[in-house]
């Protein structure tokens, strides 16, 4: 006899999945950011990233660093202007996967759309709401974006970017007129492109 018969009442492995999403499709600067999370251990607390005040999202993001795998991956600016933002946001969260050390039985992406993966994607969308660990993804991008865009503001002041970490706010569009953009604004925006032409 051939094969190797389960032991009864034994569980099945579990599966590894992963929750993607990514950050920063909106502002005016800055890359866009992914994360890909494999939770570990139950983490509490867990929701959309944009419903978390930002000493609460620091604190999870410390918890899950020790609970759960993580994979970060960013398209940068040139890549958005050459390839525009929604193909940027799909490398990001690709790069995010392949990142993760393992490749993950499923991976669970917040939105309707699933970029090209080595292994099976559903899309979800309002996933970041539903699922812990597309909640997780979250907030590790919000995060990771924040933090990035807080240290581009000391190099290069005026724009408010520790505030609105690149968000078209008006003190960011009026410093975009006063001052021209930077070597990190997505000149394909149109807040961007009015200035330029």
């Amino acid at each position: 006899m051939t094969g190797t018969a389960a032991a009864p009442g034994a569980r099945p492995p579990a599966r590894l999945i992963c929750g993607v999403d990514e950050v920063g499709r909106g502002p005016l600067a800055g890359p866009v950011v992914a994360a890909a999370v494999i939770l570990l251990a139950p983490v509490d607390g867990l929701a959309d990233s944009k419903l978390l005040a930002a000493p609460v999202r620091e604190q999870l993001a410390q918890v899950l660093r020790g609970a759960a795998r993580i994979g970060i991956g960013c398209a940068s600016v040139a890549e958005i202007d050459r390839i525009n933002i929604l193909q940027a946001s799909l490398l990001a969260m690709r790069r995010a996967v392949l990142r993760l050390g393992c490749l993950p039985d499923l991976a669970l992406i917040d939105g309707n759309r699933a970029p090209a993966l080595p292994c099976p994607a559903e899309a979800i969308v309002d996933g970041d709401a539903l699922v812990p660990a597309i909640s997780a993804a979250s907030i590790i991008a919000k995060v990771t974006r924040d933090h990035l865009m807080h240290r581009l503001a000391l190099r290069y002041p005026g724009y408010g970017w520790a505030t609105n970490v690149g968000y078209a706010t008006r003190l960011h569009r009026d410093a975009l007129w006063r001052l021209g953009p930077s070597c990190h604004h997505r000149r394909t925006f149109a807040s961007v492109q009015g200035v330029l032409f």
